[in-house]
């Protein structure tokens, strides 16, 4: 399978003689640590099976957030800390798209207009939940940061999930209305006369389009189910998403790059060919820049207000059925570690042990 590493290994020095001055250094981040996870250049360990003499290296990831690789393992240890703060109740799932008028001048100020963007965002989800007139509470928003579209090419836009109800003032759960949490014209108003008037504020120097005063925010509100399973599955889906996975990239020679994306509209997988240069500057397009968090919470789920959560909780914990205790039962069923461990069989013939030999540090000077 060809994996980003090897579109980088094979067109990065060009890359970076060509642009190496102008990237940014999250950029130039990014392209060593994906060549390098799960190499020598990490270290690691190394095993050795007791029957078979085989020998097994074990390279440390990169944990860089923009990294194929480290992906899986980052959205399920994620997901294992949300469980417990996900509500039984329905959920909503709401995106805002930033339009096309201002998307350079998003690109070209990505630090000041991506935080102003995903405050505006949920300042108006929160403003039109609190009114009377929709869920009358204070609602948790669950916030995450998309730059691009199936085929990489620049798109901003937010993906939020959001409780079907919200806390009272007076401490009680006030649920939202079936199918309903509140008008999407008046949240495009909404977020963009306060992303507009922030900008202005602490930019100045920026010149902002007359036309975005009257383009639409397009967005989406789709009730996205009930229950923990059908909010992880959202998450799974969002949290984590990175520009390209190594399993839609499908060919690749001395000049381009092949990868598959979906069309929307017809719901077929097609393919998308482009020189190896443009797919470097498509990916590193998506890298974002130092302390920028894509994911952030809002609401009850914001840290300020987590006793009110832990309060809710046990409401919905008191109000529900007695279910079975299942304990004995899940922990017979519960998976194994798929990692190479001392102790573990070893792959090659199945019969030995793996043994740890030594540890492989990282070597003191990285490669560029």
């Amino acid at each position: 399978m060809i994996e980003v590493a090897d579109i980088f290994r094979k067109f990065g020095d060009t890359y970076l003689a060509a642009f190496g001055d102008s990237m940014l250094p999250s950029h130039k981040q990014a392209i060593n640590a994906i060549i390098n996870c799960r190499t020598e250049a990490m270290g690691g360990h190394l095993y050795q099976c007791d029957s078979c003499h085989q020998e097994i290296y074990s390279y440390h990831s990169c944990k860089n957030r923009s990294c194929p690789k480290c992906h899986t393992e980052q959205t399920n240890r994620w997901l294992e800390l949300r469980k417990d703060e996900m509500l039984p109740i329905p959920y909503f799932h709401v995106t805002i798209t930033v339009p096309e008028v201002l998307r350079p001048l998003f690109q070209a100020n990505q630090n000041d207009t991506y935080r102003i963007f995903m405050k505006a965002c949920s300042d108006s989800i929160l403003e039109l939940a609190k009114d009377p007139r929709h869920v009358n509470g204070l609602v948790g928003s669950l916030m995450v940061l998309h730059t691009c579209n199936r085929q990489m090419l620049y798109h901003p836009h937010t993906h939020n999930l959001v409780t079907g109800g919200g806390i009272t003032d007076d401490g009680s759960w006030n649920p939202a209305k079936k199918g309903f949490l509140f008008p999407l014209k008046a949240l495009s108003e909404l977020v963009r006369g306060k992303f507009l008037t922030r900008l202005k504020q602490l930019r100045p120097d920026i010149n902002i389009p007359e036309s975005a005063w009257q383009q639409n925010w397009v967005s989406h509100c789709t009730v996205w189910g009930k229950g923990e399973q059908a909010v992880l599955d959202y998450l799974a889906r969002y949290v984590f998403r990175i520009a390209i996975t190594n399993r839609r990239i499908v060919a690749m020679d001395d000049q381009t790059v092949t990868f598959l994306y979906k069309d929307r509209k017809k719901r077929q997988w097609r393919p998308c060919r482009v020189t190896g240069m443009e797919f470097m500057r498509r990916f590193l397009m998506h890298v974002l820049p130092k302390g920028i968090h894509k994911v952030r919470y809002f609401g009850i789920w914001n840290q300020k207000n987590r006793q009110a959560l832990r309060q809710v909780s046990l409401l919905f914990i008191l109000s529900a059925p007695p279910i079975a205790d299942l304990s004995l039962t899940q922990t017979a069923d519960q998976p194994t570690t798929t990692k190479v461990a001392p102790g573990a069989h070893c792959p090659h013939c199945a019969s030995g042990t793996i043994l740890l030999v030594r540890r492989i540090p990282r070597p003191a000077i990285r490669p560029p």
